[in-house]
């Protein structure tokens, strides 16, 4: 049954009513983007903390985006169910919520469960602050509101490293968190004052409860496959086996549900049009190369490069100052340019940086560190706008939400994959580098000999210059892991670019390109 209030949209908001709600709901969205990013450089401080290894404390990145994944095809029915606005702010106030509790975890089980609540909560809230924006401004001035929202969501990867390691190395890693708090208070209230009078129609709708159990049981096993595989030697072990056969059993009803079930929770048959699937694939397999690497430049900087997570926070912040300047070009030029030839010039790109990568040694200084994560913004700016418009390019007005959630639950579950599958190769790679060069400073070879000779002569005991020893094949084994890591993942960004000559996409209006604008995030 429909609610009382009006089908009519309201008309758009003028003066200083506009001003504050345009801040409050971009202050909402900067918070949910920067938790994305503001703890990639605290996860060794956070283990170590809490008495895990740094590649365990990933599990604090990939349950917050799982979580989040899930949550994201659920925001239409949400939203129907309860209204835009009173859904967006009990998204904020419950996502403070969640972020305090994240403060006060006592123990890294805790953690990641409030992690995976704060990502679930997270979820309706990019697309609502989208919506309510749009809904904010003249038809004529829908460019504008998009650009505005979309210098938060590039400022915020900048500001998320550098905050996050001058807060975990001046104050304390859950202060990370619990700076949320003040934000997502004065956000909820502004947006609640402001918005609550122009509350979306409502109506009853049934769910897809089957649809979303299925979908939490085989992304849930799926993810806790991908993070225990690398402790438990894969598929040597029952837990390993056991969590694979039910991530392939709940995916398998679960595709068969939703092509039959009338009110789907993910709408499968969209993968049937060429530019969908081409653009949602390319897409995926991207974000996941792209997000992989940015989690595992900050471990490997301060495990074997000495860096503290400042310095990590300076050598990853560049990357979205270059996109800041070019995805307002990108933006105003996409109606003029094939968007394949901008996302394959994208590809192009990050598989130099990747490269760039690949030859980093142990002597590296930080500005060469920071050269190819400046070029990284260029390709950050001409990949999500174009592939969006490529992914939804065709669709009729009625599918494009629908569309966009699907590709968003498929982009952020290939970060969470990619993030995984990025620490385990690292991991394997240098188990096998340590064990090379370990062979090759045999007990006769001259070098370690004169190394441990002059260790002896420091005044180390013949043990304490072994460890020594030992920790400096340890820095070479994985940074020769991790170049393997940044130059496989060069090639296949290089491997991506056929694919997305696959597609055939149609020009985007000027709603469609408010909606691929949107869809980017």
């Amino acid at each position: 049954m429909a609610s009382t209030t009006s089908l009519l949209p309201p008309p758009p908001l003028t003066g200083a009513a506009r001003t504050w709600g345009t801040l409050a709901l971009s202050a909402a969205t900067f918070m949910n983007v920067l938790d994305t990013s503001i703890a990639n450089v605290s996860l060794p401080a956070i283990a170590g903390d809490l008495g895990v290894s740094p590649n365990q404390g990933t599990w604090v990145i990939t349950s917050f985006a799982v979580a989040n994944a899930i949550a994201v095809p659920l925001t239409g029915w949400l939203s129907q169910r309860f209204g835009q606005v009173r859904l967006f702010v009990a998204s904020v106030l419950l996502f403070v919520l969640a972020s305090w509790l994240c403060g006060l975890a006592p123990d890294m089980a805790s953690l990641i469960a409030f992690r995976a609540l704060q990502g679930f909560v997270a979820g309706p809230m990019i697309p609502l602050s989208q919506s309510l924006l749009l809904a904010s401004y003249p038809r004529a001035l829908a460019g504008l509101a998009m650009a505005m929202w979309s210098m938060t969501t590039l400022v915020a990867p900048v500001m998320g490293p550098l905050l996050g390691g001058w807060i975990t190395d001046n104050i304390a890693w859950p202060w990370i968190f619990y700076i949320n708090v003040p934000v997502g208070l004065v956000a909820a209230f502004a947006s609640w004052q402001i918005y609550r009078h122009r509350e979306s129609p409502t109506r009853q709708l049934p769910i897809d409860a089957w649809g979303l159990a299925l979908l939490v049981l085989w992304v849930g096993a799926m993810q806790l496959m991908l993070d225990l595989g690398k402790e438990h030697d894969w598929f040597h072990s029952s837990v390993v086996v056991a969590l694979a056969l039910v991530a392939l059993m709940g995916l398998a009803f679960f595709l068969v549900w939703e092509l039959t079930d009338k009110h789907p929770v993910v709408d499968l048959s969209l993968f049937a049009r060429r530019n969908f699937w081409a653009g949602a694939l390319a897409t995926a397999v991207g974000y996941g190369l792209f997000f992989g690497n940015v989690v595992l430049l900050p471990l490997w900087l301060q495990q074997y490069m000495g860096y503290t997570a400042t310095q990590a926070g300076m050598a990853m912040a560049p990357v979205g100052l270059l996109a800041i300047v070019l995805a307002p070009v990108v933006g105003k030029t996409m109606g003029r340019v094939d968007p394949r030839a901008y996302a394959s010039f994208a590809f192009l790109v990050f598989g130099l940086v990747l490269w760039m990568r690949s030859l980093f040694n142990t002597q590296v200084d930080l500005a060469t560190i920071m050269v190819p994560t400046l070029l990284q913004g260029v390709a950050t700016a001409f990949f999500f706008i174009p592939m969006v418009s490529i992914t939804l390019s065709g669709l009729p007005p009625e599918r494009i939400p629908a569309a966009s959630g699907l590709s968003n639950f498929v982009r952020i579950m290939a970060g969470a994959i990619g993030t995984s599958v990025a620490t385990t190769v690292w991991e394997d790679r240098a188990s096998l580098h340590h064990a090379q060069l370990v062979e090759a400073l045999s007990q006769g070879n001259a070098v370690a000999g004169s190394t441990l000779a002059g260790l002896r002569a420091a005044g180390l005991s013949a043990e304490q210059a072994l460890a020594q020893l030992n920790r400096l094949v340890d820095q070479q084994a994985f940074m020769l892991a991790a170049n393997d890591v940044f130059h496989a993942s060069a090639l296949i960004f290089l491997a991506l670019i056929p694919l997305v000559w696959l597609s055939r996409p149609q020009r985007l209006g000027a709603a469609g390109s408010a909606d691929a604008a949107a869809g980017a995030h």
